[in-house]
């Protein structure tokens, strides 16, 4: 991943989610995905926007489906707000950074 983004793998993901002391934006998202990929450049704005105070990460649904499966991600781009370890906020599809912002109450 590039800039202030995390790669988030079955590997780190307790570390980087679950025991994370900020809050963690995960972005479930795949390559072939073109929404995502519009998403991509406003995933790395947030990421320098809210760096401190949030950690944006994005996990591959592809490489890591059983991730996915937990959290009933059944459509791309997701993005699952984690607090304390804990899903607290899920919002789809590709939009604006403000609206992002807007929407999870940053």
């Amino acid at each position: 991943m590039a800039g202030n983004t995390v790669e988030l793998t079955s590997a780190n993901w307790e570390a980087e989610v679950v025991n994370s002391e900020t809050p963690v934006l995960v972005d479930f998202w795949a390559a072939w995905c073109g929404p995502c990929r519009v998403m991509a450049p406003v995933m790395e704005e947030l990421a320098t926007r809210y760096a401190g105070t949030i950690k944006v990460g994005k996990l591959n649904v592809d490489e890591y489906p059983e991730i996915a499966g937990r959290f009933g991600v059944m459509s791309i781009p997701t993005f699952i707000y984690f607090q304390n370890g804990q899903p607290v906020r899920q919002i789809i599809g590709a939009m604006p950074l403000e609206r992002l912002v807007h929407e999870l109450g940053l």
